[in-house]
């Protein structure tokens, strides 16, 4: 098998799990700010910060050990845009909070036959193509070049090696620091050590960013044919999705679009299993209106931000670029504009009186 089908083939694979493990883990940014700044229930947040963890200490070995060229990837460019990332990371958060979940959450709930995610995942793949190529690239492009700026130390390794402590040194230090951090902040709470399959999702997630690494930057590895080194994603690959969808016979597969494939075919045959497949649609045109202008300014904002809540929030943290660091300080900030505040965005149910709030 050629190494372009063997990435394909894992991407494929990751995303199965992906899928079955957020639909029966509740996996989502979104969720587990809402629980946490909201509901008081900290649980599903802790499972992110453990996967961060897991993805920075499994991503950070395969790159110290050579394994994976992680200076390849998009998130560890010399020249970026402050700006532009952290107003993307705004942009997502607070679209992510509209929509009530993120792209990948979409995906999985559209397995679970959820039809209100159809409306997202097409929104958000027709807003993110019009930012990457169509009418909205242009204004994007412009804004970059405007803004950006070159750095000698792209990533928190080669900050703290500006300081003295040599290059494998500094990497050890940067991700055991952050990784001891996030394993205590998601352990220091007595519910979340109660609860095994959130800590088995946290873990697992994590895996599978590593897994998207090692798939792209060492099966991938090709003089004559290499692949993007890149791991789970989700913004650019939903609209390479649809538009793969529509123009298959010019198009090739890669990683992504497998990935997106496997989120949605892993979710659907767990809720199939499970019995959980439910069809469900919106309550009004209004609530249909609103999820929609969620999903645009997620297509939107992720482009402009390199990625989404996994794609920023996990991936490229594993990298410990700087860029992501300003990306997901803007996703979060946006999100719990959406959750708390002046700009809070109400619950559906409680704004109509009628409906769900669930996307």
């Amino acid at each position: 098998m050629e190494s372009t089908q063997l990435v394909i083939l894992a991407g494929l694979v990751i995303g199965l799990i992906y899928g079955a493990v957020g639909l029966l883990s509740g996996f989502c940014l979104m969720s587990s700010m809402r629980g946490f700044l909201a509901r008081g229930d900290g649980r599903l947040v802790r499972t992110y910060a453990l996967a961060i963890a897991v993805a920075i200490a499994t991503s950070q070995f395969f790159a110290g050990s050579g394994m994976v060229d992680l200076g390849k990837s998009i998130y560890l460019q010399q020249t970026f845009s402050v700006p532009v990332l952290f107003l993307g990371g705004l942009l997502f958060g607070y679209g992510m909070v509209l929509s009530n979940g993120c792209g990948s959450r979409a995906l999985v709930l559209l397995g679970r036959g959820n039809l209100r995610s159809f409306v997202v995942v097409i929104v958000l793949a027709i807003a993110a193509q019009m930012t990457l190529k169509g009418l909205i690239a242009p204004a994007r492009i412009a804004l970059v070049q405007a803004s950006q700026t070159t750095v000698n130390a792209n990533s928190l390794p080669a900050l703290l090696a500006t300081l003295g402590p040599a290059e494998a040194l500094s990497r050890a230090l940067a991700a055991a620091a952050l990784v001891v951090g996030l394993i205590l902040f998601a352990f220091a709470h007595p519910a979340f050590r109660r609860s095994p399959g959130q800590i088995a999702a946290g873990v697992v997630v994590g895996l599978l960013v590593a897994a998207g690494w090692f798939a792209t930057g060492s099966l991938g590895a090709d003089d004559f044919n290499p692949v993007p080194v890149t791991s789970l994603t989700f913004i650019a690959p939903i609209a390479d999705s649809l538009q793969y969808a529509m123009l298959s016979t010019g198009l090739t597969l890669n990683f992504g679009i497998a990935t997106v494939a496997g989120v949605f075919a892993g979710s659907l045959v767990t809720a199939l299993v499970t019995g959980r497949f439910k069809l469900e649609g919106y309550s009004s045109p209004r609530h249909m209106l609103r999820s929609g202008t969620g999903a645009a300014l997620m297509g939107i904002g992720g482009v402009m931000a390199f990625g989404c809540s996994i794609g920023q929030g996990l991936t490229g943290m594993s990298t410990l670029a700087l860029g992501s660091f300003i990306a997901v300080a803007g996703i979060l900030l946006g999100t719990t504009a959406g959750l708390r505040g002046a700009l809070r965005v109400q619950p559906f149910e409680a704004a109509t009186g009628v409906g769900s709030p669930a996307a």
